[in-house]
């Protein structure tokens, strides 16, 4: 049974940049793909990026194309999401998924695991 679990959230001042790590235990993530969620205080969970599972698409949301970058070390089982100029409205808890699949779903219902998620924090 793959398990996900992130890693990598806190506390970071505007302007800042983060890496949050999804780490996978149970299964290897070769097969794959791997999609970033994030939800906001009261509002829906909302996609951010997905990788496909050789790493060789990924995918982002209009809004944060630019700022976030998705890579994967399937040696390591690990997904990143890196973020950069952060801001109060990336303040969120993100999820990562993960979907048996050669696509790059960006739905969340699409995918069958979750990690438990981790608290960004962005404040000055």
């Amino acid at each position: 049974q793959l398990q996900l679990v992130e890693f990598g959230g806190g506390l970071v001042q505007p302007g800042k940049s983060l890496t949050l790590s999804c780490a996978a235990s149970g299964s290897t993530l070769d097969y794959y793909a791997i999609g970033w969620f994030r939800q906001a205080p009261g509002k829906e969970r909302e996609w951010v990026s997905c990788i496909i599972s050789s790493g060789g698409t990924t995918r982002y949301a209009d809004s944060l194309k630019g700022r976030f970058t998705v890579s994967r070390d399937n040696a390591k089982n690990t997904v990143y999401l890196q973020m950069n100029n952060l801001t109060p409205e990336d303040t969120a808890v993100f999820y990562c998924a993960a979907k048996r699949t050669p696509f790059c779903p960006n739905a969340a219902y699409e995918y069958n695991y979750w990690g438990q998620g981790t608290q960004l924090t962005v404040a000055s």
